[in-house]
């Protein structure tokens, strides 16, 4: 524990030197890497990672972000260390948790908590744009065990027996002044704290207009990493300013200072994934 405390200690400055700019992690789909049968899955998977360990101080892991092509997929796997949630933006897939089996279609996603076993196929011909995201149970930490299943041909359930998030707009509910920001925009949270075993808070959709910002908040309990799904703005954090667009992955860490902006003419759609310092504590809501 002092050892992995010291590394925090030295970790953090180096952090907080970063410019922002070059904080923001940018979707480059040809820098894709090909794997073939991830987890003893089917075809192969495309993928390239966005963010790791490293980019903030709680046990938030990693945040891939990728393709899974027509027949290809990630095997039947358990994680013990750490809980994931598979994202797809578009088209459809055939998520697995616990050897339960359900297609769900664009923008969604399942979370898998620690100990379950979780899996995904794309049995379409078109390819489905994809995202992982984990939390482990401590600094870096990362575990798995594959049971040699790929899922091609799995009965499925009609209606999924296990947790799903649907990324729709029609859901989302509108705050006037968000964080004493401008404008009206359009948010949910999507996935509560009660959901994950693990450190990881919530998962957070936030759509904001032409025009409209988020106010500034400072988080001294939970870290946020911000996906923008569609659309461009500016994220400012503390002094710094920096232009973001379709595909980044902004890092928002303890102590900083951050809002967004909507400069453009069309929405700017934000995926949150929340990460508290200490399971359980989370900050005081601002709207």
């Amino acid at each position: 524990m002092r050892i992995l405390a010291l590394i925090v200690l030295l970790v953090m400055p180096t952090l907080a030197r970063e410019p922002l700019a070059e904080r923001v992690a940018h979707t480059d789909p040809s820098t894709y890497r090909k794997i073939e049968s991830v987890h003893r899955g089917a075809g192969k998977l495309l993928y390239q990672g966005l963010l790791d360990s490293f980019d903030l101080s709680t046990n938030f892991l990693f945040l891939h972000r990728g393709v899974v092509p027509p027949k290809g997929g990630i095997g039947h796997h358990f994680h013990h260390k750490i809980e994931e949630m598979y994202v797809i933006f578009d088209n459809e897939a055939e998520f697995t948790i616990n050897g339960r089996t359900s297609t769900l279609r664009g923008p969604a996603g399942a979370p898998c908590k620690m100990g379950q076993a979780h899996a995904i196929y794309n049995s379409s011909d078109k390819p489905t744009e994809w995202m992982n995201i984990a939390v482990s149970t401590g600094k870096g930490k990362y575990d798995n065990f594959d049971t040699n299943d790929d899922r091609v041909g799995a009965p499925q359930d009609k209606i999924p027996v296990f947790v799903t998030m649907r990324l729709e707009r029609s859901l989302l509910r509108p705050v006037d002044r968000y964080y004493g920001g401008k404008g009206t925009v359009h948010y949910r949270r999507a996935l509560s704290p009660e959901v994950f075993t693990t450190n990881w808070a919530y998962v957070d959709h936030l759509v904001i207009p032409p025009g409209s910002s988020t106010g500034k908040r400072k988080h001294q309990e939970v870290e946020e990493v911000y996906y923008v799904m569609n659309g461009s703005g500016a994220a400012r954090v503390n002094d710094e300013s920096a232009a973001v667009r379709k595909g980044d992955a902004i890092p928002m860490r303890l102590g900083d200072e951050q809002s967004f902006a909507n400069d453009s003419s069309a929405d700017l759609e934000l995926l949150i994934i929340g990460v508290s310092r200490v399971k359980g504590r989370l900050d005081p809501p601002g709207y």
